[in-house]
Formats: C-alpha cells, sequence, structure tokens
C-alpha cells in the first residue's frame, strides 16, 4: 500500500531530508517516488534501505548525468526518483554500507555545488526585487508585493548559502588539520 507523505525541506536542509527519509525506513516505509515537497512510500522491513540525496552538476537527462546514474545502479543503488537536479538513491543494508560521499572532499565539492546554485538563486531574486521596488517607486504605485517576494527570497537563500558556507568552512578546516 503506497502513503504519500507532503513535506517541506529548505535546499540547504538536505540532511534533515536525508535523514528523516532514512527515519521512515527505519520505520518500514521505503521512499518509492518523490516530487515538489511529495514523497511516496511504501511499506517494507524496518532499516531494509538506506538512503541518500545528491545535488547533480546537470540535469538528470544530461548524458553525463545518465552515466553516472547507470554507474550507480551497477553499484546496487536504485534511483528512486529526481527532483530538478536533485537525484534520491535507495539501496538495501544488506548490502553494506551506502555513502555518496566518503571522504570531506567529495563532501566540500557538493556543498560548494549546492552554495553555487543557492547563490544564483538568490542573487536573482535580489536583483529582481531590487529592481521592481524601484520600478514602483518611479511611477508613485502601490506597494510592489511581487518584489518584496524575492526580497524575502533573496534574504532566506543568504541565509541558507552563508548556513552552508560556515559548514563548507569548518570541513576544509578540518581537512587541513588532518594532512
Amino acid at each position: 500500500m503506497r502513503q504519500t507523505i507532503r513535506k517541506w525541506f529548505w535546499v540547504w536542509d538536505f540532511e534533515k531530508e536525508e535523514k528523516w527519509l532514512n527515519d521512515m525506513a527505519a520505520k518500514g516505509l521505503c521512499l518509492v517516488s518523490v516530487g515538489f515537497c511529495k514523497y511516496e512510500f511504501e511499506e517494507c522491513e524496518p532499516g531494509e534501505y538506506r538512503i541518500c540525496l545528491q545535488l547533480l552538476d546537470n540535469t538528470p537527462t544530461h548524458p553525463e548525468s545518465i552515466k553516472y546514474l547507470e554507474f550507480m545502479e551497477s553499484t546496487g543503488a536504485e534511483h528512486v526518483g529526481s527532483f530538478m537536479r536533485w537525484v534520491y538513491f535507495r539501496k538495501k543494508t544488506s548490502e553494506g554500507e551506502f555513502v555518496l560521499f566518503s571522504d570531506n572532499e567529495s563532501r566540500i565539492k557538493h556543498l560548494s555545488g549546492i552554495i553555487t546554485m543557492i547563490a544564483l538563486i538568490t542573487a536573482a531574486n535580489w536583483m529582481i526585487g531590487i529592481n521592481n521596488l524601484f520600478l514602483t517607486s518611479a511611477v508613485a504605485a502601490p506597494i510592489n508585493y511581487v518584489g518584496l517576494l524575492n526580497i524575502a527570497i533573496g534574504i532566506l537563500g543568504t541565509f541558507g548559502s552563508v548556513r552552508l558556507y560556515k559548514k563548507r568552512e569548518k570541513m576544509k578546516k578540518e581537512s587541513q588539520l588532518f594532512e
């Protein structure tokens, strides 16, 4: 029997999302499909699967991504689904440990890609929001709520970028300690 749960995670909270999905798997609900704030589960043995998330460099339909997804499936991981550039994998725990980023360097690279994506979206929202507000004030029009929404998204994106940036810098310092 399928169960659909709608839940929101900020892009910078991808680790919380992954933890939640693994908690669901530990309770006997394995992920079978994903969408925008939508997760579909089917019953399975509690703890049967381990779930991992990854932001790809390209869309899942890009030839490089297709090769990567095929490689991951050759390791025993199943590609459960994708949302934009995010991919969701699951692997049976009986097949051993399942970790996508086994060293600090690969984790740092992954975080850098996420930070770049958030920063680009954030910068666009800041520019559009400020532009909309200036256009509104130039023509003495009422408050431009779209501009305010863009600014709010810019503020949130800045928060998320800074949070991931600090985490990445901490990981870099830890890597330097072990070199």
